[in-house]
């Protein structure tokens, strides 16, 4: 069973909004928004309350924690979450809206997969002007709230898994079990050998550069 932490994401910033009522606060978070290949992925988290604390070790900002950790956190928050949703963006979208848009539409997808809907929603860093639903947006709110690190675990082992599996076997050669899409030396390197593959993201620099 996972160690206690006393540092971390905490409960506290849900506690406040909530304010005593009994409000379903959905914590949202993306990943990839940075690589160049593959989806940007968002995830929503609806948590029943604090996380355990023999739990708090795992449940942190996805980016702080090991492959090994983001999975055991994953497999139980699926279980434990009141409710959680996963939406994306494919590249072509991205190229079509622009990265910005896109995270706004995966993460708009993945709030309506949320059953129940949540009263409220706690996004890092950005607002979601389409959503008539009431927010609040935080910086680093990964970091900060464990409903929103909730989210980025889900949001990342997801996409991970999509890499790993799905995008290495379709396009092998790539290396996207190893980089995930990021920028790695080996990734450009077999992006200028083999040009790009139908995830490539063509409107992201480095990219246009190898295609040019």
């Amino acid at each position: 069973m996972p160690k206690s932490s006393q540092s971390g994401p905490s409960f506290s910033i849900e506690t406040d909004i909530a304010n005593g009522s009994s409000l379903l606060i959905a914590g949202v978070d993306e990943v990839g928004r940075g690589t160049l290949a593959g989806p940007v992925v968002a995830a929503a988290a609806i948590l029943p309350g604090p996380v355990p604390s023999q739990y708090q070790s795992i449940v942190n900002d996805s980016k702080l924690l090991s492959a090994s950790q983001r999975e055991q956190a994953f497999e139980w928050l699926i279980e434990w979450c009141v409710s959680y949703g996963v939406g994306a963006c494919t590249a072509c979208e991205i190229d079509s809206l622009g990265i910005v848009p896109a995270t706004r539409h995966a993460m708009a997808r993945a709030i309506s997969e949320l059953s129940p809907q949540p009263d409220h929603l706690l996004i890092d860093a950005i607002e979601l002007d389409s959503l008539n639903i009431p927010q609040t947006s935080v910086i680093r709110a990964d970091s900060r709230s464990q409903s929103t690190a909730a989210a980025s675990i889900i949001a990342k082992v997801t996409r991970d898994r999509l890499m790993s599996t799905v995008f290495e076997s379709e396009y092998p050669g790539y290396g996207f079990a190893s980089h995930k899409g990021y920028g790695t030396a080996f990734h450009m390197s077999v992006l200028k050998e083999k040009g790009a593959s139908p995830i490539h993201r063509r409107s992201f620099k480095p990219v246009k550069d190898v295609l040019a």
